[in-house]
């Protein structure tokens, strides 16, 4: 008997896939993105199967992702707080580009929930309150 959960979206890896590496050559042509992704990744097909990965995990249920979206980001030193609107709305137009606007929808309301955790954990870690840089 399978204990595999059913795909949580009408979605293929292929097209997971497919939406990954056009958003990472959106990143890599952006200026404000580009440079601060161009400073930790090195390998950028190993980097996007990655991302396939840890997307197939979350839409898909698959369990072939191993890593800690949250350490990562903390541990970047150059993710600053109003990246995240950015990085989401080009996220956004991927998706809107690449998949049927019930897919893109789906993916999209995902994307910003992991998105505001992301940036909780990021933003709360460097700020004081009333959002007050800690200084390093």
């Amino acid at each position: 008997m399978s204990t595999a959960l059913p795909p949580k979206f009408d979605i293929s890896r292929a097209e997971i896939a497919r939406v990954v590496a056009a958003f990472y050559e959106a990143i890599r042509a952006h200026p404000g993105l580009g440079p601060v992704f161009a400073v930790h990744v090195e390998d950028w097909p190993r980097h996007e199967a990655k991302i396939v990965d840890f997307w197939a995990n979350a839409l898909l249920h698959e369990r072939s992702y191993d890593g800690n979206p949250m350490r990562v980001h903390v541990e970047a030193g150059n993710v600053q707080p109003g990246m995240f609107s950015t990085w989401l709305d080009l996220f956004d137009s991927v998706l809107r580009a690449e998949l049927t606007p019930e897919q893109a929808a789906a993916w999209s309301a995902t994307a910003h929930r992991i998105g505001r955790s992301l940036r909780a954990g990021v933003v709360d870690r460097s700020t004081l309150p009333g959002g007050v840089p800690k200084l390093r």
